[in-house]
C-alpha cells in the first residue's frame, strides 16, 4: 500500500477543492501556461514549416537541385543525361544554356539571366510549367526567337504578350564599323508567375537561339538535374564529379539559395526559444504552487511520516501532484495546436472574408494565404521539453515537503 501511496496521494490533492482559493488559482495558471505556451508553439512552427514548403516548392521547383557544367561546352549531353539518370537519387536531367544580359524597350532597361532550354526536357526538372500565367513553353520554338519572361520583369519593362524586347548580352561583335554590343530582338510569347524574386530576374528563351545567340553550335552550358531528395544534393553533386572526371564542376542549390532557408531555419529556432519561456514561465509557476500546498499541509506530511511513510514516499506525493498539472496542461495544449495548425489557413480565410480583411496581400507576398504543416517530430519536441520543465519545477517543492520534521509540526497542533 505504502509503493502506492504517492501517486493516491498526489492525485488526491490535484482532484481535491483546497481551502486555499489563492493556491487553486496559480495551480489554475499554471495549467492553463502550459496549454497556452504548448499551443502557440506547435501553431507557429507548423506555419514556419508551411512558409519553408513553400519557398522549396515554389524556388527550389524553378532554381535547379544541381547543375553539372562544362566550361569548354559539353556536345554528347544526351547520353550523359540518359546516363545520369540512372543514378540513384537523380530523376530528371535537362540541357541550358545560360546567359546574363540585359532587356531593353522603349528606354526601359533591365539585367536577367536568359535560359535557353527545351521546353520538353525542362518539365522533367522544372514546375515553369505549372506557373505560366499568360502563353505556353510550348512556343519556345526554335528559329522564332521567343521569350518567356518573369512577371514582375514583364512588368518593369512595360511589356506583354506579342511586344518586341531587345536583349543585349555582354560580348562584343567586331565589325567594318566598330565594335558592338551584341543583341537580339525577342518576341515576348509568355508570362510566368511563382510569386518569388525569381520573377523579377528570369527569363526563357528556346535552347537553339541561345546556342546560335552565344555562338555555342550544338553544345550545351550543361545539365540541370532534379533529386529526389534535394538534401543530398552536395553529396549527389562531388559523385558525380569525381565520376565525370576533370573538365566538369557541379554546382548544387546550396550554394546559390542556401542562405535563404539556413535563414528560415534560424528564424525557427529562434522563435521556438522565445516561446519555449512562455513554457518555461508555466512550468515554474508549479514551484510556487507546490511550496505553498507543501506548507499548507505541513501535518498531513507529518502524520503520513508518524505512520510509516519514508521521505522518497512523500517526495513522490508532491512530484506526482506536479507532473498531474503540467501532463494535463500539455495535453490540452497539444490538442488544441494540433487543431489550429491543421486549420488555421481556414480560420485565416474565414476572418479575411467576414470582415474584409487581407493578412497576405498577393500583390506584395509570394502567396496570399497562411501555409500550415504539422510536422510530428515538432510536437514530440515540444511535449519532451514542456514535461522536463515540469518535471524539474516539482523537485525543490518535492524536496522540502521531505525535509519536514514530523516532531516539530505535530508539537504545535
Amino acid at each position: 500500500m505504502l509503493d502506492r501511496l504517492p501517486l493516491l496521494i498526489g492525485l488526491r490533492y490535484v482532484r481535491a477543492k483546497r481551502r486555499n482559493h489563492f493556491i487553486s488559482f496559480i495551480s489554475l495558471t499554471s495549467m492553463l501556461g502550459l496549454t497556452l505556451g504548448v499551443a502557440v508553439l506547435i501553431l507557429v512552427l507548423s506555419v514556419m514549416n508551411g512558409f519553408d514548403r513553400e519557398l522549396r516548392t515554389r524556388i527550389l521547383g524553378m532554381v535547379p537541385h544541381t547543375q553539372i557544367e562544362k566550361p569548354s561546352g559539353m556536345t554528347e549531353w544526351q547520353s550523359l543525361a540518359e546516363r545520369l539518370t540512372q543514378r540513384e537519387h537523380v530523376i530528371g536531367a535537362a540541357p541550358y544554356v545560360e546567359q546574363q544580359g540585359m532587356f531593353a524597350v522603349g528606354g526601359r532597361n533591365h539585367g536577367a539571366m536568359v535560359n535557353g532550354i527545351d521546353p520538353d526536357w525542362e518539365r522533367d526538372v522544372s514546375i515553369i510549367d505549372e506557373h505560366m500565367s499568360q502563353g505556353s513553353l510550348d512556343d519556345l520554338v526554335p528559329g522564332e526567337w521567343n521569350v518567356v519572361l518573369g512577371e514582375i520583369l514583364a512588368r518593369q519593362l512595360g511589356v506583354g504578350v506579342g511586344d518586341s524586347v531587345t536583349l543585349l548580352v555582354p560580348e562584343a561583335s567586331i565589325t567594318p564599323a566598330g565594335v558592338f554590343p551584341r543583341l537580339k530582338r525577342f518576341t515576348v510569347s509568355g508570362i510566368f508567375s511563382v510569386g518569388a524574386d525569381l520573377d523579377a530576374n528570369l527569363a526563357y528563351a528556346n535552347i537553339e537561339d541561345m546556342q546560335t545567340l552565344a555562338r555555342m553550335g550544338d553544345d550545351v552550358g550543361g545539365l540541370r538535374l532534379e533529386l529526389d531528395d534535394l538534401f543530398k544534393a552536395g553529396s549527389v553533386t562531388r559523385s558525380i564529379i569525381d565520376e565525370l572526371g576533370p573538365g566538369y564542376r557541379g554546382l548544387d542549390w546550396t550554394y546559390t539559395r542556401g542562405n535563404l532557408f539556413q535563414a528560415i531555419q534560424m528564424e525557427k529556432r529562434m522563435i521556438a526559444l522565445l516561446l519555449t519561456v512562455i513554457i518555461a514561465v508555466a512550468a515554474f509557476n508549479i514551484v510556487s504552487t507546490l511550496v505553498m500546498v507543501v506548507t499548507d499541509k505541513h501535518a498531513d506530511i507529518a502524520i503520513l511520516r508518524t505512520i510509516g511513510a519514508t521521505p522518497r514516499s512523500i517526495m513522490g506525493i508532491f512530484m506526482v501532484q506536479g507532473l498531474a498539472i503540467g501532463v494535463i496542461g500539455i495535453l490540452i495544449g497539444v490538442g488544441l495546436g494540433v487543431l489550429l495548425a491543421l486549420t488555421v489557413s481556414d480560420i485565416i480565410a474565414f476572418v479575411e472574408s467576414t470582415f474584409g480583411i487581407h493578412f497576405l496581400d498577393a500583390g506584395v507576398y509570394f502567396i496570399s494565404e497562411l501555409p500550415s504543416q504539422l510536422l510530428w517530430s515538432d510536437v514530440g519536441r515540444i511535449v519532451a521539453a514542456a514535461f522536463g520543465l515540469t518535471f524539474l519545477s516539482t523537485l525543490y517543492p518535492a524536496w522540502r515537503a521531505a525535509r519536514v520534521q514530523p516532531a516539530e509540526v505535530l508539537r504545535y497542533e
